[in-house]
């Protein structure tokens, strides 16, 4: 459901992103769910199609795609596997970070074998006790020789098992930092975590950083921006990437229930021609379809660097989570039995789930765009 208002270029880019989410991605999305892990060689099918780092200029080796239709591939992707959207979102952060904030050795080191898919990279912010309090991380950095050691602990870290090189934040002297971090760093370890109630091919980790050594050239950004300008930076962009995927989430929950109610028959007839399912047909297509125009709107900001872009950008979070929410529930209920069995509804119930928490959960979208609408409504 393309709507009309997109110009034919990003129209065709769209229906490019859903023949490759088709061909690559679906059928494969239960077996990711299952075995809690994304393969190497969708990663592989993803970088050949240029879709990592795909917002990236040109001239950087990136697709040079703008905002609208990165929405529509994040949109796209998140139709067909949320786990992969996940994985595209984590890589699209930090690639942003080292390509805004990073320094030239950090780019020729990595942006390469990003883009590329021969390595992967994890977005390390979350602790035990630091979630939606980003500020209030734990762990520490020191100085030491021309060098810096970290010590602390991440928590929920999505492609922590795979990844080659982390963005770690850390506390430098009271300085909220960003710094890369190495695989093969010594003191730094990684536990799996399983058992996730959805995006479960996320290969998640727990990470333990026992005084990592850094190189003084490790910091990106600089001491104190760690916070304010390159985790928000990154995290911004993730938003919208989560946003766009909410709604694919909500398509292909509409496309489920509109082909089962066209399927399957109780009391004489097809369940579509029941008028309590045409409400919920009803629901689904428009909450999906004003999700996708907040997105629309989000990118269309993005691209045009507006003041407001941030604020677009959390309404297109907050909604399109919500509504995925929702359209995954009603899909789960209109299925019946067959909802909460092997099916793909199930799997969009878990997921839509975890949309609501992560890149800031619906409360704090809440109290955020309740901050905008006082100052809005001041003026």
């Amino acid at each position: 459901m393309t709507p009309g208002h997109l110009t034919p270029a990003q129209t065709e880019r769209g229906e490019e992103f859903r023949a490759f989410a088709d061909r690559e991605l679906a059928p494969h999305a239960a077996r990711f769910d299952a075995e809690q892990a994304i393969s190497r060689e969708s990663i592989a099918a993803l970088a050949e199609h240029g879709y990592l780092g795909s917002a990236v200029p040109a001239e950087h080796g990136g697709g040079g795609l703008g905002m609208v239709a990165y929405g529509l591939l994040a949109e796209e992707i998140g139709r067909a596997c949320q786990s992969v959207r996940n994985f595209v979102a984590v890589e699209d952060m930090v690639i942003h970070s080292l390509l805004r904030w990073g320094s030239d050795a950090h780019r020729e080191r990595w942006l390469g074998p990003l883009l590329g898919g021969a390595a992967v990279a994890a977005f390390a912010l979350t602790e035990p006790t630091a979630g939606s309090d980003a500020g209030a991380v734990k762990t520490t950095a020191r100085p030491d020789g021309g060098g810096y050691r970290i010590d602390g602990a991440k928590k929920w870290i999505s492609f922590a098992q795979i990844a080659d090189v982390f963005l770690v934040f850390a506390d430098l002297g009271g300085k909220h930092t960003a710094f890369l971090v190495e695989r093969d760093t010594p003191g730094l370890s990684v536990a799996p975590v399983t058992g996730l109630l959805g995006l479960r091919g996320s290969l998640l980790g727990d990470i333990t950083l026992d005084g990592c050594a850094v190189p003084g050239d490790g910091i990106v950004g600089g001491p104190g921006l760690g916070l304010a300008f390159v985790a928000s930076g990154a995290l911004d962009l993730g938003r919208y990437s989560t946003a766009c995927g909410a709604v694919g989430l909500a398509e292909a929950c509409l496309r489920a229930c509109a082909t089962y109610a066209g399927e399957r028959t109780q009391h004489g007839t097809e369940i579509r021609n029941h008028q309590l399912v045409q409400a919920v047909l009803a629901d689904l297509v428009t909450d999906t379809t004003a999700a996708r125009l907040l997105c629309h709107r989000a990118g269309l900001s993005r691209e045009r660097g507006s003041v407001e872009a941030v604020n677009h950008t959390l309404m297109a979070k907050y909604r399109a989570s919500t509504v995925a929410v929702r359209a995954a529930s009603d899909a789960v209920q209109l299925h019946g039995a067959n909802g909460v069995g092997e099916g793909a509804v199930q799997r969009h119930y878990r997921d839509a789930k975890v949309l609501e928490i992560i890149e800031g959960t619906t409360q704090i979208q809440q109290v955020l765009l309740g901050q905008y609408a006082a100052r809005v409504g001041a003026r």
